[in-house]
């Protein structure tokens, strides 16, 4: 498939998946849908691969790669993507989550001494603000709330949902290492989604959570969608572009799946937006599309 197609793909898909994700909310805790979600899905990547004739098992120096890329990619982040979206409108979600493509430059700085442009650092500014323009009603309200006795669970949403962006960067950056281990890029999703399950199973049975099966159609439909689609399609999609293109100019699929995203959120979570949060959600985005363009000439030598 070509990287274009990929990439039209990973965006339709994902546009969706945050949506998706409130169909789930409610009937389990959001730990064990992350469970069910990835098991599922690791066990049809692991299917599909054995179908090609791959061999499954992988060395320990690759093992120790995918176990890390499980814990930021499919654990963690996920753990808090699904518990911010019982407080915040699923759009806001994937507006922060196009902050990834400050964060992904920024680690591969710190962990591979990449350097970072002038256009990052401006960039950075003008999404910063805003974010404060898109969240400034919300944080003022749930402040108030918190200053008269109330939980100010917004807040709580929010910083969930920005940890989860960092824990997708982190993913992001442990792919190089794991592309360096293996070419197979379903296989290696296979085996971290596997590991990422495992280590959100042990933190359920741990802190007291219950495994219960779901019995609405609505949540099974959500299920099915965020495994096979937005789980094994997209990932797969993503994947291989950061391996044939580089994860600064893959995550340009966070500046068009927040646009799907909130465009849902209006049409089926009632969710609308004033001035400010559509300025915010505007400068947001086009400071992605701004850190994200091509350097000249000149500037690359600098």
């Amino acid at each position: 498939m070509s990287s274009p197609l990929l990439f039209i793909t990973a965006c339709l898909i994902w546009g969706s998946t945050f949506f998706a994700i409130t169909l789930q909310l409610g009937e389990v805790a959001p730990a064990v849908s992350v469970v069910y979600r990835f098991a599922l899905a690791s066990a049809v990547l692991f299917a599909w691969c054995a179908a090609r004739g791959d061999r499954l098992l992988l060395p320990w120096r690759a093992q120790r790669w995918m176990m890390l890329q499980g814990a930021a990619t499919f654990a963690l982040s996920y753990i808090c993507t699904y518990t911010s979206e019982q407080y915040l409108v699923s759009g806001l979600v994937a507006v922060l989550f196009a902050l990834m493509v400050f964060w992904n430059p920024l680690l591969n700085r710190l962990v591979f001494g990449s350097p970072l442009g002038w256009r990052t650092w401006a960039a950075g500014g003008v999404a910063i603000c805003g974010v404060t323009l898109l969240f400034f009603h919300s944080i003022g309200d749930a402040w108030s709330e918190i200053r008269n006795g109330g939980s100010g669970h917004f807040l709580l949403g929010l910083i969930l949902a920005t940890t989860a962006t960092l824990a997708s960067s982190v993913g992001n950056v442990v792919v190089i290492k794991v592309r360096q281990q293996s070419d197979n890029v379903l296989l290696t999703m296979a085996w971290s989604m596997l590991w990422g399950t495992t280590l959100v199973a042990l933190w359920v049975i741990v802190s007291g959570q219950h495994f219960s099966l779901p019995t609405t159609a609505k949540y099974w439909g959500g299920l099915l969608w965020l495994s096979l689609l937005g789980s094994v399609i997209a990932f797969a999609a993503y994947f291989t572009l950061i391996h044939r293109i580089g994860s600064d100019k893959a995550v340009y699929i966070g500046v068009v799946t927040p646009v799907i995203s909130v465009l849902l959120s209006i049409q089926l979570e009632h969710y609308r937006p004033g001035v400010m949060e559509w300025i915010g959600m505007v400068l947001c985005l086009s400071s992605v599309v701004w850190a994200l363009q091509p350097h000249s000439s000149t500037t690359a030598k600098t």
